[in-house]
């Protein structure tokens, strides 16, 4: 299928891996131009170089090492590239542990990064997006906003801030503009993120790692864990023409992990 986006411009944050670098190659395989935002640089580099190889219809790739969450990393973004068609909006959870050991800054610090980041990037790219008749924002979240998880407070907190947001701005007038505004909530991927929390819910438990995740992974309908390149797909294709008529919606990748029915 032709996702009707070639030569359109993205903004993609967190891209040097895992599901970052997964939404931008789903991307740049449908001749998307990219700008892959992230804060090391030389693994972003090595990412830039994958995704060159894999640009499909003349897709240029562009990388700059910052870190979104700052006002100066922001400020580095828009000062190189104005104007993008597609915002995917991503950056790295806060950490996880027992809420009785975070401070107020510790919570501010989550919020600044999952929620009003986010907020900032929107609302720089936004009013361009309408006035073209055109956008697509994919904010990517996480599964604990439908099913929180208890040393992920940090992260169910500031990101059901976000979704709370989104749901009212989604449904503004920037619909009838063009503009969706959707978010993605990755369940169990198999990313450097996924080891981390599972090491620290093996410490809690006592058990050894080994046996934490394959319990997580009997716990997913689907035995398994999720790969980057399949949650870009789905990114991607909420990025399309196609998609013009799904706005403030909550898509959840989880293989079946999630019981509820709604």
């Amino acid at each position: 299928m032709d996702l009707g986006i070639a030569g359109r411009w993205a903004l993609v944050g967190g891209a040097s891996k895992g599901l970052g670098l997964g939404c931008a190659q789903a991307l740049v395989r449908e001749g998307v131009n990219v700008l892959v935002v992230a804060r090391g640089d030389q693994v972003l580099q090595q990412a830039a170089e994958q995704l060159r190889a894999q640009a499909q219809l003349g897709a240029q790739v562009q990388a700059l090492a910052c870190d979104i969450t700052t006002v100066q990393g922001r400020q580095a973004i828009f000062g190189l590239r104005r104007d993008f068609d597609i915002v995917v909006t991503n950056a790295g959870g806060p950490p996880p542990g027992d809420f009785r050991s975070w401070d107020r800054q510790t919570w501010i610090d989550a919020i600044d990064a999952n929620m009003l980041t986010p907020i900032e990037l929107i609302k720089a790219t936004v009013d361009g997006m309408a006035a073209r008749g055109f956008g697509r924002i994919v904010n990517i979240t996480s599964s604990s906003v439908k099913a929180p998880i208890d040393i992920l407070g940090l992260s169910n907190g500031a990101r059901s801030g976000l979704t709370g947001f989104v749901a009212g701005l989604a449904r503004s007038d920037l619909a009838a503009q063009g503009v969706t505004i959707n978010n993605l909530l990755p369940g169990a991927f198999d990313t450097d993120r996924l080891r981390a929390t599972q090491a620290v819910a093996a410490a809690k438990l006592g058990k050894g790692i080994e046996e934490v995740v394959a319990t997580r992974r009997q716990a997913i309908a689907a035995r398994r864990f999720g790969t980057a390149e399949e949650f870009g797909e789905v990114c991607a294709f909420l990025c399309s023409a196609q998609a013009a008529y799904m706005t403030g919606q909550n898509i959840l990748l989880d293989g079946g992990a999630y019981p509820g029915t709604f």
